[in-house]
């Protein structure tokens, strides 16, 4: 039988807990981890930020921060924390640190009881991606300066620091990190096809525990900070893999998993929906990724001049398009070829907005591949750099590892169109086997889930073809 096998072979229900081994799980544990890899982290970002001001408008490619930023980290996040980790990033990430440190009144221990601030609960109509969508993408409109300008890459920087800090003084735990970060929501999208979790393990013992301490906390760690209740959620999209409920499970019921990828595309309950939200989360970071190709790594200079604001009116322009195509266009598009799998079904049962919705996440798999295939044409030319930067991170002439003057070097360039074709033709073929079972889930009936399928199946084939011309013949 292959009804539950990922392409026939691997089965969905497979996990391999990696906290069954007894140093990881005393790692997980232990109050000093994930603590000193957020140190050590703030350390790299304090060096990034000193090199964003100091570099001013200096050429971005000999720059500390935006090469770490914009190559390396970038990078590391695209192509292993989240398609193999899933929020892994959110564990380390030194930005909400302050802000927590201010909260709990200190970084190591534990503190019992209401923490400082205060402490509102986030508005009930923003508990979603929608804010984090419109933050993520304003923050694109000025992606031609970020990469080019170090002091572009100071403010923003700068600035989500800054952010996370006000909003944890105001609200409670990390509202900002769930619902505002511009990091956070295409993490939590793209988590969802991600190879690891962290899930309870015995559903009874969570069941007859109280009080619920992974939730609320005790003397050994904090209630989630992400206000998730770990003995029940059954998806990636919003743990912020901060390990606290390791911490604070008496019974060592709680695991960090691997397993097959895209298993919580087909979660669906009533805690846990899909929703609209995720829906245009899953348009714009398509959309965003077809607009980078073609100004970044497309031979189109007056694009690239439009996003480098060389003209006010150009990037105007650049801003107007870039938002239409991305909040209205790619959604139209693909709400006709909803539409037309609702009519080719048959079923007059499912809604059509249940329709649009449930078959938003085929554009999971498909846009992680676009990223990373993308992600591939930013390392390959430019790698190189890094080992310039991390001699001179201040550009005072320094040759701290003796890798200065080390040359540009591109590598494998002359490949890189058939490996990011290679890329995307592997994650089109995720899309279709999570697609055809979302189509079921959809209609129910096996007749009504292969003829609704149809429209669906011509729309990805449709949109990675477009991408296999843009990364081979553009």
């Amino acid at each position: 039988m292959t009804k539950n096998k990922l392409f026939g072979l691997i089965d969905l229900d497979t996990r391999f807990e990696l906290t069954k081994f007894k140093l990881v799980r005393m790692l997980f544990k232990s109050r000093w981890f994930p603590l000193l890899v957020i140190l050590f982290n703030l350390a790299i970002f304090l060096v990034i930020l000193i090199a964003g001001f100091i570099g001013g408008y200096s050429s971005g490619n000999y720059n500390f921060g935006v090469m770490v930023v914009w190559i390396l980290w970038w990078v590391l996040l695209m192509f292993m924390l989240v398609p193999v980790f899933a929020r892994s990033w959110c564990l380390m990430c030194p930005f909400p640190i302050f802000g927590e440190w201010f909260q709990r009144g200190k970084l190591f221990g534990v503190k019992t009881g209401k923490l400082n601030g205060l402490g509102l609960k986030w508005p009930k109509a923003l508990k979603n991606m929608w804010l984090m969508n419109f933050l993520f993408l304003g923050t694109t409109y000025f992606s031609g300066f970020f990469t080019v300008r170090p002091l572009a890459t100071f403010i923003l920087l700068g600035a989500i620091i800054l952010l996370a800090f006000i909003v944890m003084i105001v609200f409670e735990k990390r509202n900002f990190c769930l619902y505002m970060c511009p990091v956070s929501g295409f993490q939590g999208l793209y988590s969802q096809f991600a190879m690891s979790e962290i899930r309870r393990k015995d559903p009874e013992i969570c069941k007859h525990h109280t009080p619920k301490t992974c939730f609320v906390g005790n003397e050994k760690g904090h209630g989630c900070p992400w206000n998730l209740m770990p003995f029940d959620f059954k998806k990636n999209t919003y743990c912020g893999m901060c390990l606290e409920c390791f911490k604070t499970c008496p019974y060592d019921n709680m695991a960090f998993n691997l397993r097959p990828p895209g298993i919580d595309l087909l979660v669906d309950t009533p805690r846990e929906p899909k929703g609209l939200d995720e829906a245009w989360k899953a348009f714009i970071m398509l959309g965003i990724a077809i607009v980078f190709f073609l100004g970044f790594q497309g031979p189109w200079g007056w694009l690239k001049d439009m996003i480098r604001a060389t003209t006010t009116k150009g990037y105007l322009g650049y801003i107007a398009g870039h938002t239409i195509f991305n909040l209205l266009a790619i959604p139209s598009v693909f709400f006709i070829f909803a539409f037309l799998s609702k009519l080719f079904s048959g079923n007059k049962e499912v809604s059509l907005k249940q329709v649009f919705i449930n078959f938003s996440y085929t554009l999971v798999p498909l846009g992680l591949g676009v990223w990373i295939a993308f992600s591939l044409g930013i390392i390959l030319p430019n790698g190189s750099y890094i080992l310039h930067i991390i001699s001179d991170p201040f550009a005072w002439g320094w040759n701290i590892f003796g890798t200065a003057h080390f040359p540009w070097t591109p590598v494998f360039t002359k490949y890189l169109g058939l490996l990011q074709g290679g890329i995307m033709v592997l994650f089109y073929l995720f899309s279709l086997v999570y697609g055809f079972r979302l189509s079921k889930q959809t209609y129910g009936d096996e007749t009504q889930a292969k003829l609704g399928w149809l429209p669906i199946l011509v729309f990805l084939t449709g949109i990675t073809i477009v991408f296999l011309w843009l990364f081979l013949a553009a």
